[in-house]
């Protein structure tokens, strides 16, 4: 399968199977960022049919961990360039966070206070995993948001992550 398109079918596919099972989506893209140095580009558009994007030259999940379930699956992400600003670098290093595994920094769970499940830290600059609120909406920070382009109160109507192994490796 065409790695690039690979993050973007297991998230659709592992929804349908596992009714949005975080943790084995989690592992599958550990295995696959273990085995060589992968980009990330994340595209958005919002209700107004604008898009834009953030790209990073290095990602990873759970790349230094001997157990990666146990250490909640942390980011590593690097090198930032696009059209929608950075809301990503902030959750370098974090662990994922999900209603039921608290891993971020806050008193509160993230996960829980912001209706999603993500590498959150105290709490987050981008929630990609938040709610469906169709656009702007009064409450705070609980919609699909990202921030650099969008603020904490508009809900994104589309957001794709894509990978694909880094140039120096595909040459």
């Amino acid at each position: 399968m065409n790695s690039n398109l690979y993050l973007v079918k297991h998230f659709r596919e592992n929804k349908k199977q596992n009714d949005g099972d975080s943790e084995s989506g989690l592992k599958r893209i550990h295995a696959l960022t273990i085995q060589a140095n992968y980009e990330l580009r994340i595209d958005l558009e919002d209700f107004e049919n604008s898009t834009s994007f953030a790209q990073y030259g290095s990602f990873g999940v759970g790349l230094f961990s001997v157990d990666p379930d146990e250490d909640g699956y942390p980011l590593s992400i690097a090198d930032y360039s696009g059209t929608a600003g950075d809301s990503l670098l902030k959750h370098n290093g974090m662990k994922f966070t999900t209603k039921d595994k608290d891993n971020d920094h806050s008193e509160n769970n993230c996960a829980s206070f912001y209706h999603g499940a993500w590498w959150y830290r105290n709490c987050h600059m981008s929630n990609l995993n938040g709610q469906y609120l169709r656009g702007q909406h009064s409450s705070y920070a609980d919609g699909i948001e990202w921030y650099s382009w969008t603020g904490l109160q508009y809900s994104l109507k589309f957001t794709e992550m894509k990978i694909r192994p880094t140039c120096e490796q595909n040459e």
